[in-house]
């Protein structure tokens, strides 16, 4: 399975091995200071957690988690119990309601899943209904803590690589993807180098 990122110490090293690999790297610690680790426990409620925070502001997908978390929806029978109804009362969408649901009904097995390799994971996670591979990679990096798992797919990557590769325009999912593929095996540390790096632009834009 490789490295797993779970400390400070970890983003430390991995920051350092991508410094002497890409020198656009070396400098970003001084830009974002340190990284924020950003590990959760794994299992349904961080991915759960992770289905509802797509496509929506970190705002509302926080105040949508504590809604259900507030009507104790956050584990598989109380969220089937509960039903369309139940999920309805704490403000989720149609589409969200049919994954939470799907989600919960999956018999998802979270402790064998986390013995797998990361492309087994990120397949098996990217099979279920609502788990795009997006979603898959965000759970292996934060609930697994894999440190070789990127996320090409996210527009915040796509922008801060833009920015700090100096290129013409925001590189496509493929292209993002290959680009990764020298930081090995560090890519969950210059994902998190890359959104610290973001919120670093976003600064300097005046962008909320």
């Amino acid at each position: 399975m490789g490295r797993i990122i779970e400390t400070a110490a970890d983003l430390a090293e991995g920051m350092e091995w991508l410094a002497a690999r890409e020198p656009r790297f070396k400098d970003l610690p001084t830009l974002t200071g340190p990284l924020p680790l950003r590990r959760r426990t794994p299992g349904f409620a961080a991915l759960l957690d992770i289905i509802m925070a797509q496509q929506v502001s970190v705002a509302s997908a926080n105040a949508i988690w504590a809604r259900l978390e507030g009507a104790g929806l956050t584990a598989p029978q109380p969220i089937l119990a509960a039903g369309e109804e139940g999920l309805r009362a704490c403000g989720l969408s149609r589409q969200k309601i049919r994954y939470a649901l799907a989600l919960a009904g999956a018999g998802t097995d979270f402790d064998a899943l986390a013995r797998h390799p990361d492309a087994a994971v990120i397949a098996r996670l990217d099979d279920l209904p609502g788990v795009g591979r997006w979603t898959a990679e965000i759970y292996a990096m934060f609930a697994l803590g894999r440190a070789d798992v990127f996320a090409p797919g996210d527009l915040a990557l796509q922008e801060a690589a833009r920015v700090l590769f100096g290129l013409p325009e925001r590189p496509s999912e493929r292209t993002l993807r290959q680009m990764a593929e020298d930081w090995s095996p560090w890519r969950a540390v210059a994902a998190r180098a890359l959104w610290a790096y973001y919120r670093v632009i976003k600064s300097r834009e005046g962008i909320a």
